[in-house]
């Protein structure tokens, strides 16, 4: 049975499990966007996570604002690109609010995220050029995300003029008088935010906004063809929606991106609802491999070259496990994450790898306060569960090729769901290939050693899995073997302010044993473990 980028035997038991590893059985380069982030104006997340301007503590702040333990912990998670300013922030989102001095900002309605419940404002002292400069002070790639809500294509012109021009033009001229003199040189850009959705501030039909984000490329691409354009995708299930806008879009943009999140108050449902994105991936991907055929991979330049446009890519831009009744925007969207949280993300990451052949970056939302690991007050912060799996991938499963491992495992045979969209429900009932071993593997190779790092969720609530890893013989001896792992009795184990360390990460050194090219390890029961393997 082969499914997911992986060759999968079932078997009865977990005590029968196995996983066999080729390492000629590559899938493809792991791109390290996939590992990115976004950080959004909603809740807590910028104004008291990533800068706390008025903390009175000053030894929290560095002198630009930055709140340095947050720094910290995102620093540690070595992510490449991170996309700001929304969300559905950006729809009523205008660039110009946030930029020159301080004092003369306007503070506006904020119209995303207020209701009923609640109203909010945003006072623009967090924009674009504070935001540019936290990228540039901590070798973040900044991607921007443009208002096709409110917002017009001049507006979206000026603002990639203000960032990217070096002419004596206005914008570019009034970036210098802002105080930077040479370009941002901003290479992502969003063309607008989940257009398709009711809640979206000027949403549109899929026929208005493939017309217009062709005509916004088109004018984007002329006024800087550095840049690479990202279009507005929907779940990956909404083929009406994908379909068309890539089959308009495919030969001018370099992204597509689709959004989904997965809960689930049920264990297993939690930690298997990951299929869904798995799908999505794979159903999108299809249909730019359809585009693709009807829009071989080049295009012409202004000045009338024929120059080689590679096939687009999924921008994986807003995923993360979130529960919208339990965090809802009302209230920051501030969640409490579990132990199965942790494992939930372990299996999104591990989606991840299987599918990098398909992916250019991926955005964990959000990286502070709001559904993030990273939970920040005035005095302190503590890091979710989710934080500890997102680490190890983050620092480990990168800068080498996916294999395609072949699991024997249980299957899981349960009801699946997913809380936040129970449209999704459908993708994950019918797909009963889902593992009780969730697996992933990357390969890297030197001169003269090999590395295996293999990421395995065991999803069993109670059942540990004494796990055969099997090599080829020629593949040389197992020399080193190191463990990460993330566990703990209870599922429902939390981290918190007073009790941060209630759920974290456990390196152990493996001693060798058995035959030079397998060895077995064990897996506890609803666990996160990294594993490397060094072979000679």
């Amino acid at each position: 049975m082969s499914s997911s980028n992986q060759t999968i035997s079932e078997v009865s038991d977990l005590s029968k499990s196995e996983i066999r590893i080729d390492l000629n059985r590559t899938i493809a380069p792991v791109d390290t966007r996939i590992y990115s982030g976004f950080i959004e104006h909603l809740g807590r997340c910028i104004y008291g996570g990533v800068v706390d301007y008025d903390n009175e503590d000053k030894t929290k702040i560095n002198e630009k604002g930055y709140r340095v333990d947050v720094l910290e912990a995102i620093q540690e998670l070595e992510m490449p690109v991170i996309r700001w300013p929304g969300g559905n922030f950006v729809s009523n989102y205008h660039w110009e609010d946030g930029i020159g001095p301080l004092n003369e900002r306007k503070i506006r309605p904020e119209l995303a995220w207020s209701s009923d419940k609640k109203k909010f404002e945003e006072p623009n002292s967090f924009g674009t050029d504070e935001f540019l400069q936290y990228c540039e002070d901590n070798q973040f790639e900044p991607y921007l995300c443009l208002n096709m809500g409110t917002g017009t294509l001049q507006e979206a012109l000026a603002w990639v003029e203000y960032c990217n021009g070096d002419g004596n033009t206005y914008y570019a001229n009034l970036r210098r008088k802002n105080g930077r003199d040479k370009p941002w040189n901003v290479k992502y850009w969003g063309l607008g935010n989940e257009m398709w959705g009711e809640w979206q501030i000027c949403a549109r039909s899929k026929e208005d906004y493939a017309n217009l984000a062709f005509e916004w490329a088109k004018a984007i691409k002329v006024l800087d063809q550095k840049v690479q354009l990202i279009s507005c995708g929907c779940t990956g299930y909404n083929a009406e929606w994908d379909y068309h806008i890539i089959m308009k879009l495919a030969k001018i943009v370099d992204f597509h991106s689709i959004h989904i999140y997965t809960s689930s108050s049920d264990y297993y449902k939690n930690v298997t609802s990951t299929a869904a994105a798995e799908q999505a991936i794979q159903i999108t991907s299809k249909l730019i491999d359809l585009a693709t055929i009807n829009y071989p991979a080049t295009s012409t330049s202004v000045d009338g070259k024929i120059i080689e446009k590679p096939p687009i890519k999924i921008c994986f831009d807003e995923w993360n496990v979130w529960d919208p009744v339990r965090a809802d925007g009302s209230i920051g969207c501030e969640e409490q994450y579990t132990l199965s949280d942790a494992l939930a993300v372990g299996s999104w990451l591990n989606v991840f790898i299987r599918q990098c052949q398909s992916l250019g970056m991926c955005n964990i939302a959000q990286l502070v306060n709001v559904i993030a690991p990273i939970m920040s007050k005035p005095d302190g912060l503590f890091l979710q569960t989710t934080y500890h799996p997102l680490k190890l991938f983050c620092k480990y499963m990168k800068n080498g090729d996916s294999l395609n491992l072949h699991v024997k495992t249980p299957l899981y045979k349960g009801p699946t769901g997913n809380d936040w969209d129970k449209n999704l429900e459908w993708a994950t009932i019918t797909d009963k290939k889902i593992t009780m071993l969730d697996t992933s593997a990357i390969l890297k190779t030197d001169t003269d050693k090999t590395t295996i790092y293999l990421a395995v969720v065991n999803r069993s609530l109670d059942q540990d899995s004494k796990t055969k890893i099997l090599f080829n013989e020629e593949s040389g001896s197992i020399k080193e073997i190191y463990k990460w792992e993330v566990y703990h009795d209870d599922v429902k184990a939390t981290n918190t302010y007073d009790k941060p360390d209630v759920v974290g990460i456990v390196e152990e050194k493996v001693e060798v044993s058995g035959t030079e090219y397998k060895v077995e390890l064990e897996f506890k029961k609803h666990s996160f473990t990294l594993v490397k393997l060094v072979l000679e």
